[in-house]
Parts: structure tokens; sequence; C-alpha cells
């Protein structure tokens, strides 16, 4: 028997097959539709904006892929609704899902509003439950079909000073781990993929409060130092690989396997240490809820130390199209 290459088990899981990538206008959203459509998959992008978009066309036509580009805002039932209508008119059926929108808000509670929490849920909760709902029958009738769900170490461990995006991504890790369980005797395969930090340059996308300078300070450079984050485009190819391989959970990083770890044999202990993190290491308490974005909060910043250690975070967003608003 003729042994199998993990590249021919590659292109086999996706290869002809329609693959929707949501929040794929940037970042790790576009890396993903990068390698599938490398392997041969009809790629279908969506996120809200239209200028995003056409940049993130333009980028994967750059390597000869032609991906159908769709606005949507994920957080809207309705708007979902209609996005997988088109897809079905011009595509068929959606035989693999990525739901990989999301966004992050720095600060901590109090400087957190209301309206904060709701609009993490809607992106990173209802934007991974609608898309999924609104295509799993169509796969469960086929018996075939593979999620996957990009979550993140805040949802297995809640960091202080990013409160809603941790709720969100706890929640989203539920609803992944329960589907899966609920699924797959039917042959519908989901994956929860928990990344750890990673260089996108998504923490110039990031909306800073409180404390803008020092909130931003030790975001950006969690996001951006190798060894604590991970390079984007290893981990897109590992996300790829094990959808293929239909693996059941994927935690990207050793700094977040460890702490997924130590966390679920220890969890008092982790939230007392994420309390003396609060107290002695993050940036001081600050009501003030007035949000700005990483990229201004750094251009206002004007220190040449925090360019030069976020260096390889400001390229990784010029590469993978984080540009400024």
């Amino acid at each position: 028997m003729r042994h199998v290459t993990d590249q021919e088990q590659l292109r086999r899981a996706f290869e002809h097959k329609t693959v929707l990538i949501t929040g794929a206008s940037r970042g790790l959203g576009l890396l993903l539709a990068g390698e599938v459509g490398r392997l041969g998959a009809n790629v279908v992008i969506c996120a809200r904006r239209g200028d995003e978009l056409r940049r993130a066309t333009e980028w994967l036509r750059g390597f000869g892929i032609e991906a159908l580009a769709l606005e949507c805002d994920v957080s809207s039932r309705d708007a979902v609704n209609d996005l997988v209508q088109r897809i079905r008119e011009s595509r068929g059926a959606v035989d693999v899902l990525f739901n990989c929108a999301g966004i992050i808000q720095v600060g901590p509670v109090e400087s957190m509003r209301l309206e904060d929490f709701e609009t993490a849920l809607g992106v990173m909760y209802w934007g991974t439950v609608y898309p999924t709902l609104a295509i799993l029958p169509e796969m469960l009738s086929a018996r075939q079909g593979t999620i996957v769900n990009i979550t993140s170490i805040g949802g297995k461990l809640s960091v202080p000073h990013l409160l809603p995006y941790s709720s969100a991504k706890a929640a989203a890790v539920a609803f992944s781990e329960g589907l899966r369980a609920e699924v797959r005797g039917k042959n519908v395969q989901v994956v929860t993929v928990v990344p750890g930090l990673m260089r996108t340059g998504s923490h110039l996308q990031a909306t800073i409060k409180g404390g803008r300078e020092p909130e931003y300070a030790w975001f950006s450079l969690g996001a951006t130092f190798p060894f604590v984050s991970m390079d984007a485009e290893r981990a897109a190819r590992r996300i790829v690989a094990a959808a293929a391989r239909q693996e059941s959970e994927l935690i990207l990083s050793l700094p977040a396997n460890l702490a997924a770890r130590f966390h679920g044999l220890f969890p008092g202990i982790t939230a007392n240490l994420m309390a003396l993190a609060e107290r002695f290491i993050l940036p001081a308490s600050s009501s003030d809820s007035r949000p700005v974005k990483g990229w201004a909060v750094q251009a206002r910043a004007g220190s040449r130390v925090l360019d030069a250690l976020t260096a390889f975070g400001r390229s990784a967003a010029r590469r993978f199209n984080q540009v400024s608003d």
C-alpha cells in the first residue's frame, strides 16, 4: 500500500472544496485563506469592510488564488444567513468553515462598558454560532463537513485587562467542544483551535482603554516578542493541518500549552497568580473608557524604544493587511 504523505492528505482535505473563512480580510484569517487556496480550495472570505476585502483579494491573487469576497457582519444573524445563501447560489454548499472573526479590547474592567462585552460576544461568540448553525444542517444531511473554531488561550483562562475578549472566547470554547461531542458520530468534524499570542500585527487594530500608553505597551510587547508570540504563518499551517487530520483540539505555542495545562490542574493557584500580575505587573486601573486604536497610541507615544521592541509586530502588520484605519 502506498504511503500517503502529509501534503497529499492536506490536498485531499481541501482540493475543490468550498471553504468559508470569516474575518479573513487580514491577519490569521487571511493567512488561512492563502493556505487552503494553495491546496486547491474554492476560497470564500468575508469581513465587514469592503476596502479591506479588496486588499485581501489582491493579496491572495498574488499567490494565484481567486477568492470570492463578500461583506458580512457575522454578529448579525440576518447578515450571516444572507451570506450563506449567496455562497450556495455561487459556490454550492460550504464544505469547510473556519470561524476566525475577532476583535480585542485592552484595558481594566473599570474602563469597560456593557457595550464592550456585547460587542465582543457579538463578534466572537455569536459570530461563531451564527455561521455554524447556518451551515450545519447541510453538513449533517450530507454526513460530511469540517468546522474549525479559532478561539484563544483567553478562553481557557481569563486574562486581566482582556475581560470582554476572554469572556467571549470562553463561550466560543464551550460551544465548540460541546458541538464536537454532538456531531462527531454524524460524520461532521469540529476542531477547536486555542492560539496563544501570535505575531499577526493585530495589536495595532486593538481597542485600547484606560491608561492608553502603558496598556498598549504590555499588550503590544506580548504580541510581538519571539518565544512569547508565535509566527502567524506557522500557526496558519498548523491549523490547516489540524483541520485535515480532524483533530479535536489544537493549542498553539508552548506558553499557551503550559498555561492551559497548569490552569487545568491548579485553577485556584492560576487565579491567584493572575491577581498578582494585575496588581504588580499590569498598568494601574483607570476608568477612562474612551477607545483608541493601537496604531494611534503607538504613533502618539513617539517612543523609539517601543518602536524598536515592536518591530516584528509592525512587520507582520504590513505583510498581513493590518493597515491603519
